[in-house]
């Protein structure tokens, strides 16, 4: 009987639970010593460091600044980007946002690097600051980059003539919305070391989401060919897509290991990953919406202006993503996306979780509601009136998505149908009818998102053991996924083997021949099939050697996987196990029974869903309580449902804490004024109801698994459906957009001050 699709409990909790994880600030390398970066206190100026007191500091290794460092700028995201943008690994003469590297101290140990770093001496010729990206593109904006003459790093025009953009609307609603800034806030900060081997290789431990990517990274850095950097990827706490590639300061280790000769060690603090680590999000969006006056969606556009940050970073290139996924779910006659990346003196953008797709379903969903509001038709069934009909796939979005499955007006049925909508609807009528001061919301959302973009087949590889376990590797990379536990159920599926006697192993690249990585949800999808046909591969082997061992045919032979046995078929009495197979292998091959696939998905998948959130405001206060949120994702076939709810209910938090209180800001001059947990405000436990989850499986065919992602839908779904669901509260008094995070002072300003009634 298969155990796919049952809830197994993930085999990895017991290890963190009892403290036998295994992170990198943990690990003990002997001799190594501690690097602590010196920073930027200023968002923009030109620089001169003194480092001649620093040297003299007890215990200090060595003090170094951009002219003694020989590594390369960071390769640009796009050759259209001018070269002047690329960032520095460590600033040379001009800084751009506070926290940039401007000196690397090394110490005997933490405490006297950190005292070293402090009698660096920063001179600084402040330069104008630009924070806000419409600002950076202002005529008489400062350029920060002269040499390219512009802030714009990449832009995209419309592609439609506007004149007859809206023909048939009788109605077009127009919203700027701001998709904020947002810090990913890992449980776990960065760490990362490295040593020298004594074959001239160099060993880097990286607190990584993709080692063979970091690897790579690494070896093109300095110079060296792959097989000479060895990438050690332990317990991962947390990524959010933050950590999905080779930062300065994890280049710069192995370079100072090899320069200086000895082991080195960096491990950030909390500040320095709310200054640096990068952020995500940060895009303000032009939308305008026409139909017609019942109800019917015509024609979308949006344009989307990006700020990167202070340097060309994949953060230019999330906008292509976003208009990628711009229409939704929604059957259109006509969208249309224009784009505008632009640097400013800020943090660098990159993926975060999500990565374009949350944008672009915030983007689409507030403007549905707008549109709702201006004809006058419930936002619910504005919704069901446009959405793509399951008979529809696949199919070629206007933006080029090549969706697969899908059936969203049933994804919306069944979370409105969870949250009693109809109801929800008649109290808060009443609540309006009695003139409550605490009014309540309701806010739907409908998402399509993209997950393994890129469509990126992965490596797997099954191993019996002399013990008749198996060892199972794949070039997917843990940090909270629960790996362990659905690649295990997996073989133990195929096999038979029992699943404490099946070891998944990921991280090494000495250990694991190649690999991809974890991000975009593309693990299951991507990861999966090609240790399903290792094990079946494996499977066969076993079969030709139980035939030999039971002197029969291998056609005869079947493997009963309940017992992890296999016998003669119609004679069960008579079997061999997993055991005598790999004994006898081993004595007659001298080598366990290994098999490797890589196997190519054909495609991207579509994971969707739709998302009730209701609330309740305090018109008095402002303040928000979000009193349920039901959400319905469709990630194709679940093989571990406690997995997939884990993963739908981390998303939800962050989307929800996304609409209600997270947001990194600045002030004018650039000084990050959100740097520490005092002040971003995350939210915990107390402030979440119990999510109510709807299942939902469409299978995909472009896997042999049938599975889509969902590590990042819950994320994508929940922040318009807050939103959307804080506005709808407001709606009676005339509101008809607040931006994100709707604080408590925006929402009483909204209720009681500034509201205005959109164009």
């Amino acid at each position: 009987m298969s155990i796919l699709g049952t809830q197994v409990l993930r085999t990895e909790d017991p290890r963190f639970l009892t403290g036998a994880d295994r992170f990198i600030d943990n690990i003990a390398i002997e001799g190594a010593r501690h690097v602590v970066y010196v920073r930027s206190t200023v968002a923009h100026a030109r620089i001169s460091v003194d480092v001649s007191v620093a040297l003299s500091a007890a215990g200090v290794e060595a003090v170094l600044v951009a002219a003694d460092i020989d590594l390369d700028k960071e390769e640009l995201p796009n050759p259209r980007i001018h070269a002047s943008m690329a960032r520095p690994i460590v600033a040379l003469d001009t800084v751009r946002f506070v926290g940039e590297i401007v000196a690397v101290v090394v110490a005997t140990t933490r405490a006297k690097a950190v005292d070293a770093a402090e009698l660096v001496i920063v001179d600084y010729s402040p330069l104008a600051v630009v924070v806000d990206p419409e600002k950076a593109l202002a005529d008489g904006a400062r350029v920060l980059f002269p040499q390219a003459g512009t802030n714009v790093l990449i832009e995209a025009g419309f592609r439609h003539p506007e004149d007859d953009f809206f023909a048939g609307c009788d109605v077009v609603v127009r919203q700027r919305i701001v998709n904020q800034r947002l810090a990913p806030c890992p449980m776990e900060a960065r760490a990362s070391a490295a040593r020298v081997e004594s074959d001239g290789r160099v060993t880097v431990w990286s607190c990584t989401q993709n080692p063979h990517g970091t690897r790579n990274a690494l070896a093109a850095a300095l110079g060296r060919e792959p097989d000479e950097v060895h990438v050690i990827t332990p317990d991962v706490g947390g990524g959010f897509g933050a950590k999905g590639g080779a930062a300065p300061e994890e280049v710069l280790l192995p370079w100072l290991a090899i320069r200086l000769g000895f082991a080195v060690r960096w491990v950030e603090t909390r500040t320095e990953s709310m200054q640096t680590l990068v952020h995500g999000r940060a895009q303000v969006h032009y939308a305008e919406l026409g139909g017609t006056s019942d109800g019917r969606m015509i024609a979308y556009r949006l344009r989307i202006v990006q700020d990167v940050g202070a340097y060309a970073s994949f953060g230019a290139m999330l906008p292509f993503i976003t208009r990628m996924m711009a229409p939704g779910v929604y059957d259109l006659a006509r969208a249309d996306v224009a784009i505008t990346s632009v640097v400013t003196n800020t943090c660098p953008i990159e993926a975060y979780r999500g990565a374009g797709r949350p944008e672009a379903t915030a983007a689409i969903e507030r403007i549905v509601d707008v549109f709702a509001a201006e004809v006058g038709v419930d936002p619910a069934q504005v919704r069901r009136l446009n959405v793509l009909s399951p008979d529809a796939f696949p199919l070629v979005t206007l933006t080029k998505a090549h969706y697969d499955t899908g059936d969203y007006a049933t994804a919306l049925d069944n979370a409105l149908e969870a949250a009693s909508y109809s109801e929800l609807r008649t109290e808060q009528a009443a609540r309006r009818k009695n003139n409550d001061r605490k009014v309540l919301g309701i806010g739907v959302s409908s998402y399509v998102e993209i997950t393994n973009p890129g469509g990126e087949g992965e490596f797997g590889s099954v191993e019996l053991t002399a013990e008749g376990g198996a060892v199972v590797r794949t070039g997917t990379s843990a940090h909270g996924q629960g790996h362990a536990t659905v690649f295990a159920m997996l073989v133990h599926d195929e096999t038979g083997i029992p699943m404490d006697k099946i070891e998944v192993r990921h991280g090494d690249t000495d250990d694991v021949a190649r690999g991809n990585g974890t991000g975009g949800s593309r693990s299951l999808q991507a990861g999966g099939p090609p240790i399903v046909a290792s094990a079946q591969s494996v499977v066969d082997a076993a079969r030709s050697i139980a035939a030999e061992l039971m002197e029969a045919n291998p056609a005869d032979i079947v493997l009963n996987v309940e017992r992890a046995e296999f016998h003669v078929a119609g004679t069960p009495a008579r079997s061999v196990g997993w055991r005598d197979v790999a004994t006898s292998h081993i004595s007659d091959a001298g080598a366990n029974l290994l098999r490797e696939r890589d196997v190519e998905p054909e495609g991207a998948t579509f994971p969707f869903g739709s998302h009730v959130a209701v609330v309740e405001v305090d018109l008095d206060t402002g303040k928000v309580e979000l009193l349920r949120h039901v959400a319905c994702d469709d990630c194709g076939r679940i093989m571990n449902p406690m997995i997939v709810a884990g993963q739908v209910h981390g998303g939800v938090a962050q989307g929800i804490a996304q609409a209600l209180w997270e947001e990194m800001r600045y002030d004018d001059e650039g000084n990050p004024l959100t740097a520490t947990f005092m002040d971003y405000a995350i939210g915990s436990a107390a402030e979440f109801p119990s999510f109510e989850r709807v299942p939902m499986e469409t299978l995909t065919s472009r896997n042999p698994l049938g599975a889509k992602g969902i590590g990042e839908s819950g994320t994508i779904g929940s922040t318009p459906a807050v939103q959307n669901a804080v506005v709808d509260a407001l709606s009676h008094l005339g509101v008809r957009h607040i931006d994100m995070p709707c604080t408590s002072e925006k929402v009483w300003r909204a209720a009681n001050v500034d509201f205005r009634v959109s164009e």
